[in-house]
């Protein structure tokens, strides 16, 4: 609907066949996955094996006994002695600690892997501006990289890796060197770039808020196998996952717009069900500018009612219908009227009785503006004023991002932070120039 969210770039069908099997200190990774969307999550708890999964498929981690086949082309195949090198895959990478090289500013940090977008046909001028402009990046090209903060590096991480043409995009818990503020300030960045380039990614995460608000589809992990996949509220809300995501209240995301100037309350306009002139209103604390946005609300923060209540101090009351309870869970899944968005709330088992909740049975949500969280949108009119510094002489082939560029011999001098070894030639922390 015209001022909603746009739907992702349209992109060729996306095909991820993965078959594999890997030995690790605890158990041994074993994972048969086949992957259409867009846009999967990984998730799981730490040890699970998801980083050894994206390692596999970006080539890093060698030793896995299987097949993985991506858009048609298999990159690795044990059986008939198969296997592709990391630098021919397409790989982009962002990893959780950022990666940058500390000698260059923020524009030749991001050209570090054009020579690879350059052979594939891509104008790398055209897709640094449209990576800049999409990140928010263009007032500190000309910046330090030393100067910036958590959050700005990891965003130049993330556009290094966009702007070296990849095929496949894999992001390696990007937010987990942020505090949780931070984080949140960093999902609408994704979303702009779901929304508006082709490429397919996979993100691992340990946040329900994360995979629902940048993922289609999710895939959790186990002790090495697949423990759930599919859509990421139905799978986070499955009785055998529920644990994970339950760690601070189960957390519904919605996606609509925001109304206003700036100042608080405002209004979040839900895109309405189909066929329909007008969708819910929300009204929030937020203070982030306007356009489409994303708005966190925890289970536990909402009351049900089966009947309209007045004199409260809570401003949102929505209408809705009880299409789900889960007794055991303690969890009721309701449908806004007027609407397609579904929500979960938390209620004992004694209130659903007392109530005499039942399927199909009218509701009304009612929750404080306080609690409802804005994620998703971003005051463009607003950037920072970027001070350029003067930096001490850099040699040119060091400054030059094409003079370092993986070659036949050295296809990928720096390893990934799991196989990285200290060496005598430099720190330990620069970052892969093969993303």
């Amino acid at each position: 609907m015209a001022g909603f969210e746009p739907p992702p770039a349209e992109s060729d069908a996306v095909s991820l066949e993965i078959r594999i099997r890997l030995p690790l200190d605890r158990f041994e990774l074993d994972l048969e996955l086949d992957l259409d969307s867009p846009a999967t999550g990984i998730f799981g708890p730490s040890g699970a094996g998801k980083t050894s999964l994206i390692e596999t498929l970006a080539g890093w981690r060698r030793g896995a006994a299987g097949r993985i086949r991506f858009q048609g082309r298999t990159w690795l195949d044990s059986e008939d002695g198969i296997f592709v090198p990391p630098e021919h895959r397409g790989i982009g990478w962002a990893a959780q600690d950022g990666l940058l090289f500390p000698h260059w500013d923020v524009r030749h940090n991001l050209l570090a892997g054009a020579a690879r977008a350059r052979r594939a046909g891509q104008d790398t001028t055209a897709r640094l501006d449209q990576v800049a402009e999409l990140l928010d990046l263009t007032p500190l090209l000309g910046r330090d990289v030393t100067t910036l903060s958590g959050g700005e590096r990891q965003r130049v991480a993330l556009g290094r890796a966009l702007c070296s043409g990849p095929r496949l995009l894999l992001l390696d818990e990007p937010f987990a060197a942020l505090d949780l503020e931070r984080r949140r300030r960093f999902l609408p960045f994704l979303r702009r770039v779901r929304q508006e380039l082709t490429v397919p990614m996979l993100l691992i995460s340990h946040d329900p808020v994360e995979v629902q608000a940048l993922c289609d589809d999710l895939v959790v992990l186990h002790d090495g196998r697949t423990a759930a996949q599919g859509p990421p509220q139905d799978v986070l809300t499955d009785p055998k996952i529920f644990a994970m995501a339950d760690r601070a209240g189960f957390e519904n995301v919605l996606r609509g717009r925001l109304e206003g100037d700036g100042a608080a309350p405002r209004r979040l306009l839900l895109a309405p069900r189909k066929g329909q002139g007008n969708g819910p209103e929300l009204v929030t604390e937020g203070r982030s500018g306007g356009g489409p946005a994303l708005v966190g609300l925890r289970a536990n923060d909402i009351l049900l009612a089966t009947a309209p209540p007045v004199g409260l101090s809570a401003r949102n009351l929505l209408p809705a219908t009880i299409d789900e309870i889960r007794e055991d869970q303690g969890l009721v899944a309701v449908t806004l009227v007027d609407s397609d968005a579904r929500l979960f709330v938390q209620v004992t088992e004694h209130t659903a009785e007392r109530l005499g909740l039942a399927l199909g049975s009218p509701v009304y949500l009612v929750f404080k503006a306080t609690a409802c969280r804005v994620y998703g949108s971003i005051d463009w009119s607003v950037t920072r004023q970027c001070r350029s510094r003067t930096r001490g002489h850099i040699p040119s082939t060091l400054h030059d991002p094409v003079a370092i560029q993986p070659t036949k011999d050295s296809p990928c001098p720096i390893p990934p932070p799991s196989l990285r070894r200290p060496c005598a030639s430099g720190p330990a922390s620069l970052p892969p120039v093969c993303s």
